[in-house]
């Protein structure tokens, strides 16, 4: 199982360089088997909000969320001194630290372009490794 990281789902929805790796793994995955953060979802929005394509927004709740079976998942409060703890240990700013704690605290594979990753124990995949 899989926590899809922002700049994942973000290469798909723009149509970015790795958009046609990112569609084969993510058509190769039951969405039950993917897990996105509070964060990540709320950033996505801010992001479609920023270059006005908040209909692409709406058809990807509607994928992953209504049609699909993807996860969203939340670090609580009372995770706050791990992430502080994350961030000292392996370097990484706030976010990625969140990420890397909801990917540890449920068992699951980190997929990521963010090689800031790679330094950690989880590491990180992208979906090129899967194809």
């Amino acid at each position: 199982m899989y926590l899809i990281d922002t700049n994942i789902w973000l290469e798909r929805l723009l149509g970015q360089e790795r958009a046609e790796a990112v569609g084969q793994f993510l058509s190769r995955v039951p969405s039950d088997q993917l897990f996105i953060t509070d964060f990540s979802f709320h950033s996505i929005g801010i992001a479609m909000q920023k270059l006005d394509r908040l209909d692409g927004f709406i058809k990807f709740v509607d994928h992953l969320f209504v049609r699909g079976a993807v996860t969203l998942l939340s670090v609580g409060p009372e995770r706050s001194l791990e992430i502080v703890r994350v961030i000292k240990q392996f370097g990484l700013d706030f976010y990625d630290a969140y990420q890397y704690t909801a990917a540890a605290d449920n068992n699951l594979h980190l997929l990521s372009f963010d090689s800031d990753f790679d330094r950690t124990k989880l590491k990180r995949k992208t979906p090129s490794d899967f194809l």
